[in-house]
């Protein structure tokens, strides 16, 4: 479908000329971060976003449609992507097939199927990439994994994810409502199965990431940036199981609490390891029981030789009296030169990035599997290798979703 050009070298005294696709919200954040670089082209389907942007990148040229910015590609070294979750496969793939470098927010597919095939796309074409996991660029991460790869609290068997926020339930609305003339809502909804415009899709409850046509709730927004911290420390990939326990399923929205526990097998000298995700009113036992810091969000790691509790900003060891005089290993993962910086510096010079496609489509696939055990019912066996539930062949379905007609994942 693409012609793919040569990529442009760049060097480290140059500037990357770089597209935003999804110029609103979490994207002009984005933005902000890579305005040290030329900024030459805009994208959202938000016209009041697009002009909002466009204000303050004035030399940018402007799309509401990223196929078309992507017919005049030829001056975009690199392409960072904000929008709606069901879009990012659709924005990303394109870049990739034409060699562009590619930021892209988190979750960085809507499905198991569409991680997959962006991250081996990716690896393929040998781009630089980089998933908006912003946390994994903190220096506590980074102090967590040393703690537990150095065998602080000894071999980790458990580890248990909670937060608080709840993002989901609710029905779809019946009542239509008046598109705004600003927004372009057929381009809004892109792949996902057309329906007509109401405002709490963008701006109310349910809002669109609750939906099961747009997102995957909670789990696949916030799991990229807690699982993120298990998955980095443990060395995990692919679970062998998936079993969900939540409310019963709405055919529209992801719930507000369940919780998802995923089985890995052993990798190199760790032991199997049991990963149970908790969100809104589920919390894990020793939490529940008040054994454990009483934090509203965390991740706790339990060795054979003590534990370990952390959230974005802070670590504890417990039980806290055994490692009073415990000395902590001294920092081998060096301190990040900052998240998007990262991504940057790794387009001029080819060195590596954190939060590659590679990593973070496996980080994708696994939480996004926690949705299909839900949405099945089933303890999902997982074949990874085949991207299919051995048990479940209902799952097929949701592990590659269909798009809507005029929408091709190529």
């Amino acid at each position: 479908m693409f012609a793919r050009p040569a990529t442009r070298r760049v060097s480290p005294n140059e500037k990357l000329n770089i597209a935003i696709i999804g110029a609103g919200g979490r994207g002009a954040a984005d933005t902000a971060e890579v305005s040290s670089e030329n900024i030459v082209a805009l994208c959202d389907v938000n016209e009041e976003h697009l002009n909002a942007a466009a204000a303050k990148y004035p030399q940018a040229r402007k799309y509401v449609d990223f196929r078309k910015l992507y017919d005049a590609s030829n001056d975009i070294d690199a392409v960072v992507v904000a929008t709606t979750e069901h879009t990012h496969a659709f924005a990303v793939m394109p870049a990739i097939h034409l060699g562009k470098h590619v930021y892209c927010e988190k979750p960085l597919a809507h499905s198991v199927w569409e991680a997959r095939v962006i991250s081996q796309a990716a690896t393929k074409a040998g781009i630089v990439t980089q998933m908006g996991t912003q946390i994994h660029a903190t220096d506590n991460y980074r102090r967590v994994v040393e703690l537990i790869q150095s065998g602080a609290i000894g071999p980790v068997r458990d580890v248990h994810v909670w937060v608080s926020r709840a993002w989901g339930g609710g029905v779809r609305p019946t009542e239509r409502g008046a598109v705004p003339p600003y927004l372009h809502w057929d381009l809004w909804l892109g792949p996902a199965p057309e329906r007509p415009f109401h405002p709490s899709y963008l701006n109310g409850q349910p809002r669109w990431y609750q939906y099961w046509d747009f997102a995957g709730g909670t789990l696949t927004d916030l799991g990229s940036h807690w699982n993120d911290l298990p998955f980095w420390a443990l060395k995990l990939r692919h679970p062998l199981t998936i079993e969900a326990h939540g409310p019963p399923v709405s055919p529209e929205t992801a719930p507000a609490s369940y919780h998802i526990t995923y089985e890995y097998g052993a990798r190199g000298d760790q032991p199997p390891l049991t990963l149970t995700w908790y969100q809104g009113v589920d919390k894990p036992a020793l939490l529940a029981e008040k054994k454990i810091p009483q934090w509203d969000s965390g991740a706790l790691f339990i060795g054979d030789k003590g534990m370990l509790l952390a959230d974005y900003g802070k670590l504890v060891l417990l039980p806290e009296e055994k490692f009073a005089d415990f000395k902590r290993p001294e920092p081998f993962i060096p301190n990040s030169i900052g998240h998007w910086k990262e991504w940057i510096q790794a387009c001029k010079t080819g060195q590596p990035t954190t939060c590659n496609f590679d990593y973070a489509g496996a980080l994708t696939e696994a939480n996004h599997l926690g949705n299909v055990a839900y949405r099945t019912g089933k303890k999902i066996e997982w074949d990874a290798a085949k991207l299919k539930a051995k048990n479940c062949p209902e799952a097929a379905h949701l592990i590659r979703g269909e798009y809507r007609k005029g929408w091709k994942l190529a």
